[in-house]
């Protein structure tokens, strides 16, 4: 057997001197790193035939012949040749058998004291001498079997982490190459059409994210000046943007309703300011309250005062069993609002709270309260945290304190949230207004960030060329331009 040994710094190059130098039938037996290359140990396909056991009645399945010799008629010297056990023992034989016949003639006539010795058999044949005594040890093939299985297994796990790293280049090469592109392109494109720009650097300065707005370029009509680009950018978004158009989705429906979000976005003030609504169009008899904000010291004191004020009870729960209890005694109620416990997005508890609210037993619409101070990115995991098997809507907290509220529209547009209120201060029940798409659209590019923050021009191409490939954006699919 003729294992050869092959090394190279990869694993390529060492398959490819094996199949040089052995043929594609070559058996891998080991594939290994040392000392910085890649070391393989192969074996040539005739050589591995060679290792079946030889057939029984060849020449080479015999036992080498031997002779059993005594331990007193072993040779004298080991220069002297040993002759064979049968002529030592001749001379020995008949010299007993001449004392016997003489003994036996002296006695008197009777059986013979022993009986005639009958004479040698015949020596052995060759074919009987190298009849084996005992099977000959073969080559166990099942281990070898199991030895050239595992360096297959071994030479495919290497050759599919080889592959997984090619892979990898080559989307970061693709990444590349695209980004590249897309500076050239838009670099072009800036210089042909200049109105383009300028609708970047408004829709950037609103707050709205760079793949949105690049995409909205993209499907800007072609021979609009910059007043009609900005017009059309305007209107597309307002179309986008899903709003409610009455209260009586929620007011003469009713239903069980939570309001949901992270920790200090104002959930309790807008369900105070959402009570105060009920109250005022069917009475406090067909409003109930329920918070599960146990954990906050005195965090459910604020929502039992307004309660107090507004005349309805505010029932406290703990865990699923308690709001399953709560729901049920309270299923004849009109509306039931749910202030829950606000926690990060990026907490565990999230989705218990989800899980919670979803197998209440009753049919609870959460309305998501979206912090409009926050920014796009911040958004997003609230949104993706939250989502659960679906959201109801959303509510629009805090516009008074907003420097610019694109980032939050910009969400709004691309997870496909149905905006039902906005919130714009403290006072209860005052300060929550219905959405108006066109005036949240105009406010967003009417209260723009400083002029100095802006992106210079020169650096749009750089910007657009960090976007990526628009077409693997899963929330711009539904972004309807016409």
């Amino acid at each position: 057997m003729n294992v050869k040994k092959f090394t190279a710094p990869t694993s390529r190059e060492a398959l490819r001197k094996v199949r040089d130098a052995l043929g594609p039938d070559a058996v891998i037996l080991s594939n290994r790193p040392v000392d910085g290359v890649v070391e393989i140990l192969a074996l040539d396909n005739d050589d591995v035939a060679s290792l079946a056991s030889p057939a029984p009645d060849s020449e080479m399945a015999a036992p080498r012949p031997q002779l059993n010799l005594r331990q007193d008629d072993a040779p004298a010297a080991p220069s002297r040749p040993a002759r064979p056990a049968a002529q030592q023992a001749m001379p020995q034989a008949r010299q007993l058998l001449d004392r016997l016949y003489s003994a036996q003639e002296e006695l008197p006539a009777a059986a013979p004291v022993v009986a005639p010795i009958p004479a040698p058999a015949a020596p052995e044949t060759y074919a009987e001498r190298r009849a084996p005594q005992a099977e000959a040890p073969a080559i166990d093939m099942s281990a070898m079997t199991a030895m050239m299985s595992a360096a297959i297994a071994q030479a495919k796990e290497s050759a599919a982490a080889e592959m997984n790293g090619m892979m990898s280049e080559l989307r970061a090469m693709r990444g590349m190459m695209e980004s590249q592109l897309a500076e050239l392109s838009w670099g072009t494109t800036q210089q042909r059409e200049p109105q383009k720009a300028t609708v970047l650097r408004e829709m950037l300065a609103a707050g709205f994210s760079a793949s949105l707005a690049r995409y909205l370029i993209d499907k800007l009509p072609a021979g609009k000046d910059a007043a009609e680009a900005m017009r059309w950018v305007k209107t597309v978004l307002a179309r986008n943007l899903t709003t409610m158009a009455n209260e009586d989705a929620i007011l003469d429906r009713g239903g069980v309703f939570a309001l949901v979000g992270p920790t200090g976005v104002g959930k309790t003030t807008t369900t105070a300011k959402l009570a105060a609504r009920c109250v005022m169009r069917h009475g406090p008899d067909k409003l109930a309250l329920i918070t599960t904000d146990a954990y906050r010291i005195g965090g459910h004191e604020q929502l039992r005062i307004y309660g107090k004020i507004l005349g309805v009870m505010v029932h406290s729960v703990k865990d699923e069993a308690d709001l399953r209890i709560a729901l049920k005694e309270l299923r004849n109620k009109h509306t039931v609002l749910i202030d829950t416990i606000g926690m990060s997005q990026r907490d565990q508890m999230v989705t218990e709270q989800v899980a919670m609210l979803t197998n209440s037993g009753a049919n609870v619409q959460r309305l998501l309260c979206l912090n409009a101070t926050a920014t796009s990115e911040t958004l997003n995991e609230v949104v993706r945290s939250y989502q659960g098997s679906g959201l109801a809507g959303c509510i629009m907290t805090k516009l008074d304190e907003a420097a610019s509220i694109g980032g939050v529209l910009d969400v709004m547009i691309r997870q496909k949230l149905n905006l039902h209120y906005v919130s714009n201060g403290q006072r209860v029940p005052e300060d929550l207004h219905l959405a108006d798409r066109a005036m949240l659209v105009d406010r967003a590019f009417r209260n723009k960030r400083d002029a100095a923050a802006q992106i210079q021009e020169a650096e749009l191409p750089t910007l657009m060329a960090g976007v990526g490939n628009l077409n693997n954006d899963r929330s711009l699919r539904e972004v309807h331009v016409g």
